[in-house]
């Protein structure tokens, strides 16, 4: 990484309403040493951070291949972008198990720089809050809690991609070109930051929505929370997971957080509200966007195969619509229909549209049928008014709480009654039968730690389809799930590395972390290439 001098564009004034951050005013350049001179500017720096690092990895900038996020789905193999892909070398590369520092290195940049730009404007923020002018204590220390999230969430990212990285927590290094850091120290660093935020910030223990849109108490924790699990497995395997399971214990017994309940019918489940709305107790931490200031790009158009935008009465507002990220058969197959809310039609994913439109002979109803699509992305008004994709990106829900206290507890506890109903919780809301949390609970109990730990496994499979968990967690455990299209919801684990993905391809161990990109290592002659590459 070279030395720099850290010019800070385009900041955002601080406001009282909860999307203020998301208007940008203009500032001049200005170097570090002219910039912290007000209350205003530290609010400003910590502002800009809700918009950069991991946030762009969220971003759906191109009509044909997603947002960066999207990786590790391709990397799975139970996602495919089948019209598109061969502009993407990533993607063919993902498949193919053949990832090319050289020839994906623009694809591996667009996830490495932004990280690391977020990461040195976390760095400006914290060395300048502390002696900002005309702040009280308590104002530095939440500003401080809100950078330090966001420096551990982008280095989250980057050792869960490519492993060891270089660690970087200082403004100017003495040294131009930074080494890597092993990922455990990396992690380290990370606990510090979160074990701060949360304990001496000062932040509101609030769902995000409620506490005007900022990091929170439970979004600090739920990260800090997922590093411990992700830190426990490989390939750190540092046993973390009764931190992992206390600091989830702390957010649930907050009771501020909770689960969306389902409706009186299917259009109003749980899932289209997850859909619809931004304002929910269950979101821990969720990446904003607003029509006409931040717009999420091409996201909506990815609930839509290709040439729907040539059906009849032309209905779309944007140009083209395709099939980014379509679920692959074995991915459908975690779920069992005849029990399963979430596989029904119009709750995550769909396969059918009707619309009416108007022409020359009157008004028309028109039924199309297509492979079976991301339905969780669908925004009427995006698609068929404003042409504008404003809805959150939701990175934590209060589902993921539960299911990492309840796979911590089995692993240090075993199959207790509480691990059995923070499962319980998940699995029943999504039970078409409405099996209650007691009914589920009591299924679970003859299960070994082992089994159960499984059943958790299953379950992150079939809550986050769409939310990019699937390959982290490929990562963490080792393990590859297998399905049956002929028995649907049955699902299995083998060991991955040695399995071959859904086309065939075999998994080495080099395929759990991405290369680092060719322009990297240009850039800094003491970076190492991870091995196999």
């Amino acid at each position: 990484m070279k030395k720099s001098i850290i010019l800070l564009t385009g900041l955002l004034l601080i406001l009282n309403s909860c999307s203020d951050f998301l208007v940008e005013e203009p500032l001049s350049e200005i170097t570090q040493n002219q910039y912290f001179t007000s209350p205003n500017h530290a609010y400003a720096a910590v502002n800009q951070l809700y918009r950069g690092g991991i946030q762009d990895l969220t971003y759906a900038a191109s009509a044909y291949n997603g947002p960066k996020l999207m990786s590790g789905g391709y990397m799975s193999g139970f996602f495919d972008n089948p019209n598109y892909k061969g502009q993407e070398q990533f993607i063919v590369q993902s498949q193919s198990l053949s990832l090319n520092a050289q020839t994906s290195a623009g694809y591996l940049d667009g996830i490495w720089d932004p990280c690391y730009r977020a990461i040195a404007r976390a760095n400006f923020a914290i060395e300048n809050i502390p002696v900002t002018p005309g702040l009280n204590d308590n104002e530095k220390k939440q500003l401080l809690a809100e950078a330090y999230f966001f420096r551990a969430f982008n280095y989250f990212y980057l050792v869960k991609y490519f492993g060891d990285v270089p660690l970087i927590i200082d403004t100017l290094q003495e040294d131009i070109y930074v080494a890597r850091s092993t990922s455990k120290i990396v992690y380290e660093q990370m606990i510090t930051d979160l074990t701060y935020a949360s304990k001496e910030g000062g932040l509101e223990d609030l769902p995000m929505p409620k506490n005007n849109f900022r990091i929170s108490k439970g979004a600090v924790n739920t990260l800090l929370a997922d590093i411990y699990l992700h830190m426990s497995g490989f390939p750190v395997q540092a046993n973390k997971y009764a931190e992992a399971a206390t600091t989830a214990r702390e957010i649930i017994n907050s009771g501020n957080y909770r689960l969306i309940q389902n409706g009186n019918t299917t259009t109003n489940s749980a899932y289209n509200i997850m859909r619809t709305s931004d304002s929910e107790d269950e979101y821990m931490y969720q990446v904003e966007y607003m029509s006409g200031i931040a717009t999420n790009g091409w996201m909506a158009t990815y609930s839509f195969p290709t040439g729907a935008v040539s059906w009849p009465g032309q209905i779309f507002k944007f140009a083209i619509t395709t099939e980014v990220f379509l679920p692959r058969p074995g991915l459908l197959a975690i779920y069992d229909s005849t029990e399963d809310i979430r596989i029904q039609e119009k709750q995550f994913f769909h396969s059918q549209f009707t619309y009416d439109y108007s022409n020359s002979s009157g008004t028309n109803t028109e039924t199309r049928n297509f492979p079976t699509m991301p339905y969780l992305w669908f925004d009427q008004n995006a698609l068929f008014t404003s042409g504008q994709q404003d809805k959150d990106f939701k990175i934590y829900r209060y589902a993921e709480v539960l299911l990492i206290a309840a796979e911590a507890i089995a692993k240090t506890e075993g199959v207790t009654a509480e691990a059995r109903g923070y499962l319980a919780q998940v699995r029943s809301r999504a039970s078409l039968t409405g099996k209650s949390v007691e009914t589920v609970s009591t299924e679970l109990a003859a299960l070994s730690p082992n089994q159960f730990i499984e059943e958790v496994w299953k379950e992150r499979l079939r809550e986050f389809p769409l939310e990019f968990k699937i390959w982290e967690d490929m990562q963490r455990t080792r393990k590859i799930m297998k399905t049956n299209i002929n028995n649907k919801g049955v699902i299995s684990f083998i060991d991955l590395i040695g399995a071959q993905n859904t086309w065939g391809n075999t998994f080495q161990a080099r395929d759990l972390l991405y290369p680092i990109s060719a322009n990297e290592l240009q850039r800094n002659p003491n970076l190492t290439q991870n091995e196999g590459y």
